[in-house]
Parts: C-alpha cells; structure tokens; sequence
C-alpha cells in the first residue's frame, strides 16, 4: 500500500533543502580549511616580518639615513602607523591581488615578481614532469622484480640520494658536469630575470637534475613498499587464482591501489619543489623566486619577503587539497564512504 503524498495545507509545492553531494562537500570543506590555514600562516608571516632585526627605512636611505629622511620614508610606507592597520590593509591588498610595493626599488610587487614565478614555475614544472613518472615506474619495477639486482642497485641508490641535502646534490652536479670532469654546462645561470629561462634551456638543466635527484628517492621508495603490499594482498592472489594474466592483474587491481599513498607523497614533494626551489635557485644564481626571496631579506624588503612566503603557502595548500580529491577519485573504497 503506497503511503499518500503530502501537500502542504496551502497547495503550494513543498521546499526541498539542497543537500550537497559527498564529494562535493569533501572538496568544500577541504576549501574552507585551506582558507582558514592561509590565514593562520598569514598571521605568522606579518608577524615574524615584523619581528626581523633592523629598520626597513634605514636599510632603504642606507647612509643618507637622516631622522628627517628617515621619518619620511616611515610615513609613506606607513610603518609609523599601528601593526594591526598596518596587517589589515596588507591582508586586504593580498585578497584584492594588490601586494603592494617593493621597498628596495619601489616597484609594484607582482610587476617585479611576475617574470621570476614564471621562470621558477618552469623549473619546477620541468622536474615534476620527469620525476614523478620515473619515480612512479622505479618504484613499480622494483616491487615487481623484488630482490633481483635492479631492485638492491635502485634501493641502494635512492637511500644515497634521501640523504643527501639538495645543496649537496647541486654543488656536486657542478663539480661533474661543469667545473672539474667534464665542463660542458654551465655552473650557474646568467640570463636576465626579463629572459624566459626556456630560451636558455642549458642553463635549467643543472638545477632541474638537481631537483629531479631529491625528489625521485622519496617518491619511489614509496610506490615500492605500496606495490610491495597490494602485489602480497588477498584479492590480487584471488586475481590470479581465477586466471587473469599478470598484466591485467598489475594493471586493474596492482597499481590503482599501490599509487594511492605515492599520491600524498608526489603532493608533498611537488609542494617542496615550491619551496626547495629557493635554496636550489640560490645555488646555481637561479632568476626565479628563491635569489629573489634571499635579496629581499639581506635588503628587508617586507612586502616581497610576505608575498613570496604566501604565494609558496598557497601552492603547499593547492597541492593537498589536489592530492586529496585525486586519492578519492581513484580509490573505489573512499568514493563509496563518501556518498
């Protein structure tokens, strides 16, 4: 007997509330969180700006400092005003894409940044491309021919790489490929911050490898052990049991589980890429966001120092939040638990 429907007492069509769908309100929270941490991190960034040694003023005048240059300076870059006016229109300016000036050349901020991110974001383009696959294949392969030779030489390989500091890497590539063996790139790159560093493809490669050689270990360590434990599980053995070929069973049941933790990991890597990068770039005299973030803070240049560390923690928080919804997306298990 099917129950009557129910009518509202003046006829007119009941409201049904929207209720949103499992995933979509998993990436809204996930969107609100990171707004809240950005926040949070903005709150450290002014403060601990605020809290370097020395005098933004001065350090502009240098030896012209006179108290009355010195007042001047401070009146138009409003730090005689309170630090709570002063962290307000600054957040303000951040939201309206307004990051203010650069105190040491009084140019505006996203003018004097804008070729140096995109030549950062080349290089750091460039490395994920080649690392994240070949570590995802070394990874897979080593798992596959576990404690055959080309797994103990990778293995052994990838632990030498994970301990070494990315400066070590990079002043080592420059001893090999370009001083004392064999010369044949340059150690450090001489163009133009103005220059697109893709029209100088010789002078990426030595920080590209460099930073292809500190993520790579990390990542294929764990696609290793991953695979390792999806190839020992019941229902890939249950797979081969009922005859499917080795191929379909890495395929369709290995892989789609095993790169599920590689996922979180190739997230964090990518997101120390973005913030590596500032050491890798200091070493070869990279034109990108790192020199540009070490000059700023010899020269206590705030409004470059807040607006780089905010734009790498907004690319930490991207990241996750990528990596969040791809590991959803690709495993049946957690798409189920959400609807």
């Amino acid at each position: 007997m099917k129950k009557p429907a129910i009518e509202s007492s003046d006829d007119r069509p009941v409201k049904t509330r929207w209720v949103p769908h499992g995933i979509t309100w998993f990436i809204l929270r996930r969107v609100l969180l990171g707004i809240a941490t950005l926040f949070i991190i903005s709150l450290i960034v002014f403060g601990a700006t605020q809290a370097l040694p020395g005098d933004a003023a001065r350090a502009i005048l240098g030896r012209e400092a006179t108290p009355q240059k010195l007042a001047a300076v401070r009146k138009q870059l409003n730090l005689n005003r309170p630090v709570t006016d002063q962290y307000r229109e600054w957040l303000g300016g951040i939201v309206t894409g307004d990051f203010g000036r650069s105190l040491a050349n009084q140019l505006p901020v996203s003018s004097f940044l804008g070729n140096r991110i995109v030549n950062s974001g080349f290089l750091v383009l460039l490395s994920a491309v080649i690392s994240i696959p070949l570590s995802l294949l070394i990874g897979s392969l080593g798992a596959l021919w576990r404690d055959r030779p080309f797994d103990t030489v990778t293995s052994i390989i990838n632990l030498a790489l994970a301990a070494l500091p990315e400066f070590v890497i990079g002043v080592g590539l420059i001893l090999l490929f370009a001083t004392s063996v064999f010369q044949f790139l340059p150690a450090v790159s001489l163009i133009s911050p103005d220059t697109p560093v893709w029209e100088e493809l010789e002078f990426i490669v030595l920080p590209a490898l460099t930073l292809i050689l500190a993520v790579t270990p990390y990542i294929s360590r764990i696609m290793r052990g991953s695979m390792i434990e999806v190839l020992e599980s019941d229902y890939v053995e249950m797979a081969r049991l009922k005859g499917l070929r080795e191929r379909l069973v890495i395929s369709r049941h290995a892989l789609p589980n095993g790169i599920i933790p590689a996922i979180q990991v190739t997230a964090l890597q990518l997101a120390y890429l973005a913030g590596g990068v500032v050491v890798i770039e200091f070493v070869f005299t990279f034109p990108g966001i790192g020199q540009a973030l070490v000059d700023a803070v010899a020269k206590r240049d705030l409004p470059i120092i807040q607006s780089l560390s905010m734009l790498i923690a907004g690319v930490y928080v991207v990241l996750n939040l990528l990596a969040d919804v791809a590991t959803i997306l690709i495993s049946p298990r957690l798409r189920t638990s959400l609807r």
